[in-house]
């Protein structure tokens, strides 16, 4: 105040008149302003500690000057400015009047959110500070905003807020207590309402807008035309395919786009890109055909396959099996990279799906076809076993060359599983079988290194010749046997034996060893016939033959006299014991006689035996008397 002291001081006296004019020009006096009241005026000065105003009163007034904020915000403030400000105080002593201007604002302020709240309008307000569960807004008072209420979208970072000016509702209000509660959403809301109607109004499909991208996702890219936001779907950005938004658009960017439909009610907008230019599948038939080789530039690379732009809005797909003439699955990724060039063919085309197949491989000669300039079939080739499936196993025989040796070609010999004779990692010979390039098949053989083992044995064998075999498997309609390694027949339930066998398993076993008679041999088919029972058979009438051939042979003199005295001795012992029984008592000259008679009868078998010639032996007396021979040898 001793400053205020010093500048009246300083200052030049009025006159008596002067003063008067002065009352006269003011239609007032100090008895008009009470404390509360709004007076205007303008800054006359500004010193460290106060603000003096010009009030048009013979007495200036001064407001402290940290009613005007930080010391940094205090720069705006010069001399010549309007304000406005609540009269608190008049100090007569000092001749000033005491003012505020936070009182005035606050004043102001009261009024203002008075006005909105009833009339449902805005006002505008500063977000000062983030507190528990909202925010603090100057509004000329301090005001609450929930954090529900910050924006129609929740709010992850409430720093951007703090220091911005926004407009707001009025929710709630009190004078007396002076509170308010704002929101700012609802402002959004009302304002995003007003502008989709205006938009709306002026939306027709097929018309064209400026938009500029407001955000991108995985499936497309919001784009604000006028307050309002559509939809570019990713399927609408280009003719071609597309993996993210991003290789196109950029947040900000400004673009031209088509209305393709629109939903007032849903707040939808669909809007299009590629539309805006030709489609290029409409003709896509006049400049493409099947067959055709062209180059193409990578643009994406997948797990199954690559990308390759033929054409500004036209891309074809390279799958993973038409990269490279390899048997192997090899990544796109290690054959191809993003943005080269390469010759492609034109597998299929179909402007319905909008989809080309291309392939990488077809480009270029298949190995196979360079291969059998070298080797053709019969030729003898080595490799390295790659891998072994099921049904076989493949042979590395040249570069990017694999062959397939089927099971059946491993060895001559039934298998059950390639693995239980190769292994990846061996090295191995084999013959090709065949070389289809049209296929894209090789076929080996190892088995064929040591000969056709079918052509050996049916120069060896023929009909009717008995064969030792075993039986290796047994089904219901007869048992299959191993002729000899690699070489199979088999033997139907009609030819197991002579009685009839229902099921042969319950009679015969695997491993089992048989003699078989071959009845049927197909060389074209590789199909034997065998029969157990005509084996069976056969042998019977063999070793009856060699038995009788034995016999005819060594029948001499000495053995007919051998036979004759045998005979004759048992006939002897039989009447001898006859005799015994009989009660005589004559025994001396009955044995005299008997000797004598015994003598003469044996002279007389032996001149009958030298003296007649013996009858010839038909085959049936010499069936007879081998078995007359079989019975004596029974009795002994």
């Amino acid at each position: 105040m001793s400053e205020l002291k010093k500048d009246q001081e300083n200052e030049e006296e009025l006159s008596p008149q002067d003063y008067e004019k002065l009352l006269d020009q003011y239609q007032f006096d100090v008895k008009e302003l009470t404390p509360g009241s709004l007076v205007k005026g303008k800054i006359v000065k500004i010193t460290e500690a106060y603000v003096l105003v010009d009030i048009g009163f013979k007495s200036e007034g001064i407001i402290p000057l940290e009613e005007f904020g930080l010391p940094e915000e205090r720069d705006e403030i010069n001399a010549g400015d309007e304000i406005e400000a609540v009269l608190v105080k008049s100090d007569h002593k000092e001749g000033y009047l005491i003012l505020s201007k936070k009182r005035a604002a606050a004043n102001r302020a009261l009024g203002n959110l008075e006005k909105a709240y009833h009339t449902k309008s805005w006002i505008i307000g500063k977000i000062d500070e983030k507190i528990r569960n909202g925010y603090i807004v100057d509004v000329g008072i301090k005001t609450f905003m929930p954090d529900s209420h910050a924006d129609v979208k929740i709010v992850k970072d409430p720093s951007i807020l703090i220091g911005n000016r926004y407009k707001f509702k009025v929710i709630k209000f009190d004078r007396k207590s002076e509170n308010a509660m704002l929101s700012r959403k609802l402002f959004l809301q009302d304002e995003h309402e007003k502008k989709k109607q205006q938009v709306y109004e002026q939306l027709r499909k097929g018309i064209t807008l400026k938009g500029t991208i407001k955000s991108l996702t995985n499936f497309g890219a919001f784009v604000d035309i006028g307050g309002v936001e559509g939809l570019l779907h990713i399927s609408d950005m280009s003719w071609g395919k597309i993996g993210h938004p991003s290789e196109l658009f950029k947040t900000g960017q400004e673009i031209e786009v088509i209305v393709l439909n629109f939903h007032e009610k849903e707040d939808r907008i669909s809007l299009g890109y590629k539309q805006l230019t030709s489609n290029p599948w409409d003709t896509i038939f006049e400049r493409y055909i099947e067959g055709q080789k062209l180059l193409g530039k990578v643009v994406s690379l997948t797990d199954f396959g690559a990308f390759v732009e033929l054409e500004k809005g036209v891309e074809g797909l390279v799958h993973i099996s038409d990269l490279t003439w390899s048997r192997k699955l090899i990544h796109p990724k290690k054959v191809l990279s993003i943005g080269e060039e390469v010759l492609v063919t034109i597998l299929s085309l179909n402007p319905e799906t909008k989809r080309i197949s291309l392939g990488l491989k077809q480009s270029s000669p298949h190995p196979l076809e360079e291969f059998r300039q070298k080797y053709s079939p019969g030729s003898r080739v080595s490799g390295k076993i790659t891998s072994i499936t099921d049904f076989g196993a493949f042979l590395e025989v040249d570069k990017g060359i694999e062959g397939l040796i089927h099971i059946s070609d491993i060895s001559w010999k039934r298998i059950k599983h390639p693995s239980s004779v190769l292994k990846v990692g061996d090295e191995t010979d084999a013959i090709i079988l065949s070389i289809d390039v049209d296929k894209q098949k090789l076929s080996l053989g190892i088995k064929q290194l040591e000969g056709d083992i079918w052509e050996d044995f049916f120069t060896r064998q023929k009909v009717g010749d008995l064969v030792n075999v075993k039986i290796i498997r047994i089904a219901d309609f007869g048992v299959f046997v191993e002729i000899t390694p690699g070489i199979e027949g088999v033997v139907f339930l009609s030819e197991l034996d002579e009685q009839k066998i229902d099921n042969p398993a319950e009679v015969f076993k695997v491993g089992d060893e048989k003699l078989a008679k071959i009845l049927k041999l197909s060389q074209q088919d590789k199909k034997i016939s065998l029969s157990f029972r005509q084996g069976q058979l056969d042998t019977q009438k063999i070793e009856y033959q060699k038995y009788s051939n034995s016999q005819e042979s060594t029948l001499t003199l000495g053995d007919l006299m051998k036979d004759q005295l045998g005979n004759l001795e048992t006939s002897i012992k039989k009447n001898a014991s006859k005799k015994e029984t009989k009660k005589e008592t004559t025994k001396k000259p009955i044995k005299k006689a008997k000797k004598e008679n015994k003598g003469k009868d044996t002279k007389k078998e032996i001149k009958k035996t030298t003296t007649t010639k013996p009858k010839k032996e038909t085959k049936k007396d010499s069936k007879k008397e081998i078995k007359k021979k079989e019975d004596k040898g029974d009795k002994s």
